[in-house]
């Protein structure tokens, strides 16, 4: 695989805890949000706290209660070990062997398998599109101004692609911008017009790429299309939420109808 930097979510330089000499503000937050993104998916849990960097007696009291919540020795203290266990599902979307029987089924599944681990983006220091998901995602890179649609995009195409011994790299350059790809899809001969889907939607396949379109030359939104049914895609996408936005907060399962939308779509045929 190329994009890698998820490796480095899923560790912390050493146990963490309150007046630790060894307390690291990077360690801290990190820990700070997986207990929050922990907290989204069981709100009874109590592991809800703010994300400051300050192992503080709050963050104390919501690692007490994921101990508590998951019936482990309540110690109150983070250490690589608990940590891992806080970042299992990163590590489930990026590791979890996939199958499939070629490329297209290869995406489709790697795709789903990120969906179901729930990714979703944290606001920290008051900067959107921030958090371990992101940052995985993007390469290292967060914050407000760092729309993770493309990223999300290009994990998925990378995973699949590696798992074959493929570089995605072939069919796209890195990149985190949609009108980057749109433009290379133009000189490539691979991006298909929305004008031209709506006449002859047989030319979308499942684990092409979507990108929504503002003018010719410019795209806003990006995702892969997992099905195509009469006048509708499903998609996979990140950094949308139930109202289809470019600037949301998940990877979510979407349904978007092409024949009202200005939607082109960008072919991984080469690739295949």
């Amino acid at each position: 695989m190329q994009k890698t930097f998820y490796q480095k979510e899923l560790l912390i330089k050493a146990p963490q805890q309150r007046n630790g000499t060894a307390n690291n503000k990077k360690d801290i937050e990190k820990i700070q949000s997986w207990l929050n993104l922990f907290a989204m998916q069981n709100p009874s849990s109590g592991t809800a706290t703010g994300i400051d960097g300050d192992f503080g007696p709050a963050t104390e009291k919501a690692v007490l209660n994921y101990q508590q919540f998951n019936n482990l020795s309540q110690t109150g203290i983070i250490d690589q070990a608990l940590f891992s266990l806080l970042t299992t599902p990163l590590k489930k979307a990026f590791e979890d062997p996939i199958t499939g029987n070629n490329l297209r089924e290869l995406v489709l599944s790697v795709a789903k398998n990120h969906l179901k681990n729930h990714p979703f983006e944290l606001v920290i220091h008051n900067q959107s599109n921030t958090g371990p998901w992101v940052r995985s995602y993007m390469d290292g890179n967060e914050g407000t101004d760092w729309f993770w649609c493309m990223g999300f995009v290009q994990t998925v195409l990378d995973q699949a692609a590696s798992i074959q011994g493929k570089n995605f790299k072939t069919l796209m350059p890195l990149t985190y911008s949609c009108d980057t790809v749109g433009t290379i899809g133009l000189q490539k001969k691979m991006l298909t017009r929305y004008q031209i889907a709506r006449t002859n939607p047989s030319i979308i396949q499942p684990a092409d790429v979507f990108l929504l379109q503002k003018t010719p030359n410019d795209w806003f939104h990006t995702g892969i299309v997992t099905a195509i049914h009469g006048d509708v895609i499903e998609t996979i996408e990140g950094n949308t939420n139930a109202d289809g936005s470019h600037n949301g907060n998940a990877v979510m399962n979407r349904i978007r109808n092409f024949k009202q939308s200005k939607i082109d779509f960008f072919s991984i045929a080469p690739l295949v």
